[in-house]
């Protein structure tokens, strides 16, 4: 058990978000799996986006989102765009 926002590209608004959504300890976010995270926090925040995405991805692995895999960076794409999900943020 630990704060999420000990775990890497996970600051304190991102930790609040994952809270919020039932997932409060590292462990139960990597249970998740960062897809799954991610639609969660959709649920609360339609803003979040690839970037969010990459960042959860990269806490689970324990590694700055900059340094995922380029293949993983683009299964992720992948899967925002089969749940229509927009890559970046649409401005309100």
């Amino acid at each position: 058990m630990g704060n999420l926002s000990n775990l890497p590209n996970i600051g304190k608004t991102l930790e609040q978000k994952l809270i919020e959504v039932g997932i409060t300890t590292p462990e139960e976010l990597k249970n998740a799996g960062a897809e799954n995270a991610l639609l969660r926090i959709r649920t609360i925040d339609d803003t979040a986006c690839i970037n969010m995405l990459c960042a959860l991805e990269g806490a689970i692995q324990g590694i700055r989102w900059h340094d995922l895999k380029k293949e993983r960076k683009e299964e992720l794409k992948q899967f925002l765009k089969m749940k229509n999900i927009p890559l970046t943020p649409l401005n309100k």
